[in-house]
């Protein structure tokens, strides 16, 4: 009878085969026909075949695969703790949630205490300010950047300050030497949103390393995939405890699953008013969740992670080329730039028409659509038209003029590395034939 080993590689062997029958068979690109999406999951038989071999184990909660991603994502961004999560959205949720933790003394956020965000982006980035009994405070954007104006959060800071937590929109890195410098001032926290940012980089620097806390997302979407899945990043150990604590129930213990007794004293402890002796691992600190993600989740984003500098290159890449090919057309659209510092990982381009230029943003889109090309809107736009955040608590400074251009008149397309030469040279015929027509 075959060995576990020799049927494990068997059915690697197998896997390996399918994936690629699979993808062989994938129909051809056809030009006004096939789909051109903004984004989407980029795989082989690799990411496959580690799902199927965490399968195999059927250890369903965080393993082996797990511990390594963690490890892998902490190395890369050379911090000291990765938390794997079930998403993104998780991630900034446990990442604000963290700093109103007891365990942070004066330091921790209380309800009333104001965090600098900006109302274009994504709900995800604020939900978890107003979760929290927090009060986002406003700052517009800059068009073309698409990120927060320096100036503006300067402005902003009042006595109820006590943090920072912005998204690099898209992958372009937003000032991390302007926001540094605020944080250092004021005493401030600051959380990166760095989930359409992986790989990205700020004078030399890759973004996720500047905040005290980091956060990532793997959509399908998102840079590197598993699916449903995030993590968050900090070098602060107390922080780290906390966060795991909250992803974990709440519970005190910080023993991996399936461990018992790691600090050694489980058993002859008090906390609160419960017996002396109660069972640590069943202490619980703060009130958390279960946003843990799974071995099968990770087994993938191990893969992945390896495939991340040549997805970095493909969409710098395609974003090289798209933009080139779109500059005749500069005059009826704001067309995307990073800072002098910033080397984005472009998660899309970001397009706005100009003012003036007799440009319909429906009709563009729809016109991209029509031929088959995707097209998104830059997130929520102004998150305080929407019915969720119309009515929250907040304070805005300077106006939201261009959070509004952006909800009529921005929208982008994809420079995954999922698009070819071909697809890319469809899009600008596409463009091409919109804005030539008479």
């Amino acid at each position: 009878m075959a060995s576990e080993k020799d049927l494990r590689v068997e059915i690697r062997r197998l896997v390996e085969q399918f994936v690629e029958v699979r993808q062989g068979a994938a129909a051809p690109f056809v030009p006004g026909q096939s789909r051109v999406p903004y984004a989407g999951r980029v795989f082989d038989a690799e990411e496959v075949g580690n799902a199927v071999d965490a399968s195999l184990d059927f250890w369903l909660t965080a393993g082996r695969f797990h511990d390594e991603l963690e490890t892998e994502l902490a190395d890369y961004l050379d911090r000291e703790y990765a938390m794997l999560v079930n998403s993104g959205s998780s991630a900034n949720l446990l990442a604000v949630s963290a700093l109103t933790s007891p365990q942070l003394g004066d330091r921790r956020l209380v309800p009333g205490d104001e965090v600098l965000t900006v109302a274009a982006g994504f709900p995800a980035t604020v939900a978890p300010i107003v979760q929290n009994g927090l009060v986002p405070v406003f700052v517009d954007v800059d068009l073309g950047t698409y990120n927060a104006l320096p100036e503006r959060l300067a402005e902003a800071i009042g006595p109820r300050t006590r943090a920072i937590i912005l998204a690099h929109t898209l992958g372009n890195p937003f000032d991390l030497a302007a926001v540094e410098a605020l944080v250092t001032k004021h005493d401030l926290w600051l959380i990166e949103d760095n989930c359409d940012a992986l790989g990205s980089q700020f004078a030399g620097r890759l973004t996720g390393t500047f905040g005290h806390l980091a956060t990532l997302s793997f959509y399908p979407a998102h840079h590197i995939t598993t699916g449903e899945g995030g993590c968050v990043l900090t070098s602060d150990e107390t922080l780290a405890r906390v966060v795991r604590s909250l992803r974990d129930w709440g519970r005190d213990c910080y023993c991996d699953g399936g461990e018992n007794n790691t600090c050694g004293r489980r058993f002859s402890q008090q906390f609160g008013t419960l017996p002396v002796g109660y069972d640590h691992k069943y202490v619980y600190s703060h009130l958390g969740y279960n946003l843990k993600m799974t071995d099968l989740q990770a087994s993938i984003g191990c893969a992945q992670l390896r495939k991340l500098p040549r997805f970095i290159e493909a969409r710098r890449n395609n974003f090289a080329t798209l933009l080139e090919g779109l500059r005749p057309y500069e005059d009826r659209l704001i067309l995307p730039h990073a800072l002098p510092d910033a080397r984005p990982a472009w998660f899309g381009v970001p397009l706005t028409l100009r003012q003036g230029a007799g440009i319909d943003r429906t009709e563009l889109t729809s016109f991209l659509e029509a031929g088959g090309i995707e097209t998104r809107n830059i997130f929520a736009g102004n998150l305080l038209r929407h019915p969720a955040f119309s009515a929250i608590e907040h304070r805005v400074v300077g106006g939201l003029a261009n959070s509004d251009v952006i909800t009529t008149d921005s929208f982008f397309v994809g420079c995954y590395p999922g698009l070819d030469e071909a697809r890319i040279h469809y899009m600008l015929e596409r463009f091409a034939a919109f804005f030539d027509r008479g």
